[in-house]
């Protein structure tokens, strides 16, 4: 029996989004400081990989954020308005 290696092609292509993971502005508050340094690191890699692999898309605004070490989340201030102060999105 032969075996079969699977390829991308296989998969078929993958998005930046397909590999991220997203937090509302009250998740990412839960995470202490060593998890938001974690989160950082993955998703740089993760991208890193992906650019590896030959993704050609254009950068994430969130990766610009991470790369400059900013929060990776920004306040939708249409939403704000509707809901209060505190509310927020991931910025992808």
């Amino acid at each position: 029996m032969a075996s079969r290696s699977r390829t991308a092609s296989c998969w078929g292509l993958s998005s930046f989004k397909d590999i991220s993971m997203e937090f509302t502005w009250e998740e990412w508050q839960l995470l202490d400081s060593a998890q938001k340094h974690l989160y950082r690191d993955v998703t740089l890699e993760n991208y890193s990989n992906l650019v590896s692999l030959g993704y050609h898309g254009t950068k994430p605004d969130l990766i610009f954020k991470l790369e400059q070490g900013e929060e990776p989340w920004i306040i939708n201030a249409e939403v704000s308005r509707q809901s209060g102060p505190d509310v927020g999105y991931l910025f992808w």
